[in-house]
Formats: C-alpha cells, structure tokens, sequence
C-alpha cells in the first residue's frame, strides 16, 4: 500500500521539518509514486512555515536525494513559486555566508555542509527555473553591493560583514544571466 502524506492546513515549522523528513525517507526506499512525492511538496510549500521546514530539512538531508532533484520535487516546489524563489534565494545568501563564519571557526565539516546546502541551492534554482528567481537575486546581489534596497534588512538581521557580502554576491552571479 501507497503512503501518502497529509499536511495540515497550518503547518507549523516543526511539524514541516518532520514531515519532510518522513518524505525523504520513504522517498529514498523508493515507496511513492512521483504523484505523492510532488502533491506532498505542494502542500507543504503553501505556508512560510511549510516551505522553510522543507527547505532546511531537504537541503541539510544526507539522502542523495538532495543532490539530484527528481521531477517530481521540482514539479512539486513550482506550485508556490514567489514563496519558493525567495527562500531559496536567501538560503544561497544565508549557506553561504554560514560557510565563511564556518571557516573562521576553524569548523571544516560545517563550512562543507554550508557549501553543500549552497550547491544544493544553486542546483535546484536552475532546475526550477522561476523568473522570479533572477528578479529576486538582483535584488539581493544590489543590496551586497549598494548597502541599501530590499534585502538591507536581511543581511542586517544576520549581520554579514563585507567579506560575506562579497561571497554572497559572487554566489548570487552563478544564478544571474549575463546580460
């Protein structure tokens, strides 16, 4: 028998995470239809809370399944695709940055899981091919550069220095088309 995989309405942050982990086990045993595994995403990216619970869970997994994005995640992540675009857009920002203060630390094994995520991330961005991505990491690459415009409160929340505001706009260049 088929699982399937019920999100509530109003999932929180840690009941995504634990949803999604579920999904990645079952999806690596090979026991959904491509159906499930794409209803199951949509569904859990209809929320903030869905999608960030996805995205952490999905991006952090030790599952090869993260490395090579099946159709039916893809197909799955493209039914809220503002919401979509914007976190994976801060997630390259925010892996990235992690990977720098990583490195500082002397802490090798989290700067290559941050650099992961980031691949992950980059990955998954071309694979996906929302337009709203490219808008949304102009933005955020003018905002590394100027000081100003709508991601200045994000890199402030966080606190990244120039050296991270650097990396993060040469990450954010992998994803932007030469014009």
């Amino acid at each position: 028998m088929q699982p399937t995989f019920t999100v509530p309405p109003k999932v929180s942050f840690p009941e995504a995470i634990e949803l999604t982990q579920s999904l990645l086990l079952e999806m690596e045993a090979k026991h959904l239809l491509p159906e499930v595994i794409e209803t199951a995403i949509a569904s859990l990216v209809k929320s903030a809370n869905g999608a960030r619970g996805f995205f952490v869970t999905y991006l952090t997994s030790d599952q090869p399944e993260a490395d090579n994005p099946s159709p039916s995640v893809v197909q799955g992540l493209q039914a809220n695709p503002d919401l979509v675009a914007d976190l994976l857009v801060k997630n390259l920002a925010m892996s990235t940055g992690m990977a720098i203060t990583h490195r500082r630390n002397q802490d090798l094994v989290m700067a290559q899981q941050s650099a992961r995520v980031s691949d992950r991330t980059v990955k998954l961005i071309k694979e996906l091919k929302l337009p709203q991505v490219q808008e949304l990491s102009s933005q955020l690459s003018e905002s590394t550069v100027t000081g100003e415009g709508k991601y200045q409160e994000f890199l402030d929340r966080w606190g990244y220095d120039i050296e991270q505001r650097e990396a993060i706009s040469e990450a954010l260049q992998r994803i932007i088309p030469e014009t």
